[in-house]
């Protein structure tokens, strides 16, 4: 567990070091929407193309780790729908709930791919991106339009926003250039791997400033919930279903530490867009990061 701990520490150095400087004002508001977006629309999916269209993993790994990743997702998802009437929360605040059980930073998962596998890991988390983010959004769509009573056209509109999500569209790019063997051009891919060196520690950056320690301390018992489905059940759902489809090696241990990520900041976005709880979502993120300074490397000396 202290391996994987120091492999780790340095990503949440970074995010701790994006929370001070911006409780310190050390940059003004302005700025951190824009790294935000920069990161958000240029440099991840500058990345995650490059990643992707360069990638050399077999079929028969992608698919099988592709496949085990929504099942653990599905699963997840069918347990707190059959469990919906026992949580102690109302619609708007479920929605927050779900939201914090299976949605994954990815930021900080393909940095921390990187600092405790090597670059080999980066390209696997890329392909965890592909099968997941469509899915978690879709069924986060979903999720909010039954029970934080937002309109169909609104959910339409946010639908549309998910299907044109820039790294939904960056991932399918670099898989349709890797498996048509186009590749990237001699002059695009060396920059697509110079926005993409920049994308992760900015993006660290940026959690860290957005993090709500306020709305974390205010929270209660759905933090706590959302908290261990997403850090420690989806995580062993996902573990069980990789060692069901045969997946091994590097591909296990990158999926599973991608199943164990702590929840995305844009569930806040799309909570506010939606009708959810919005400061309980900011709260359960915030829980979420700063667990899994523990919950991580747990999991992986665990089930890894």
């Amino acid at each position: 567990m202290l391996s994987f701990f120091l492999a780790l520490a340095p990503v949440f150095l970074l995010i701790f070091i994006g929370h001070a400087l911006k409780r310190w004002n050390a940059f003004d508001g302005a700025f951190w929407v824009g790294a935000e977006r920069l990161t958000y629309f240029i440099l991840f999916p500058a990345l995650l193309t490059q990643t992707l269209a360069s990638a050399k993993i077999p079929a028969l790994t992608a698919g099988p780790m592709a496949l085990a990743m929504m099942v653990g997702v599905f699963l997840v998802t069918a347990i707190q729908l059959a469990f919906r009437r026992a949580v102690p929360a109302d619609g708007p605040s479920f929605t927050s709930i779900y939201q914090g059980s299976v949605r994954p930073n990815t930021y900080v998962g393909l940095a921390v791919a990187a600092g405790a596998f090597g670059k080999p890991a980066i390209s696997i988390a890329a392909i965890c991106v592909a099968a997941t983010v469509p899915l978690v959004n879709l069924l986060s769509v979903a999720v909010l339009g039954r029970y934080a009573g937002a309109s169909a056209a609104r959910a339409r509109e946010v639908a549309l926003a998910v299907a044109t999500n820039p790294l939904i569209l960056s991932c399918l790019l670099g898989i349709l250039l890797n498996v048509t063997g186009i590749g990237l051009p001699p002059v695009i891919e060396p920059l697509l791997v110079a926005l993409g060196s920049a994308s992760l520690p900015l993006g660290l950056l940026a959690v860290g400033a957005g993090l709500d320690l306020g709305a974390a301390r205010r929270a209660g018992v759905p933090v706590g919930i959302a908290a261990s489905s997403k850090l420690l059940l989806l995580p062993l759902l996902t573990g069980s279903a990789l060692w069901l489809f045969g997946v091994s090696g590097l591909a296990y241990q990158v999926a599973l530490l991608y199943a164990a990520l702590p929840c995305s900041a844009s569930a806040y976005v799309l909570s506010r867009q939606m009708g959810g709880d919005a400061p309980l979502m900011a709260g359960i993120i915030t829980a979420q990061t700063l667990a899994a300074v523990v919950s991580m490397p747990l999991v992986l000396t665990l089930i890894g």
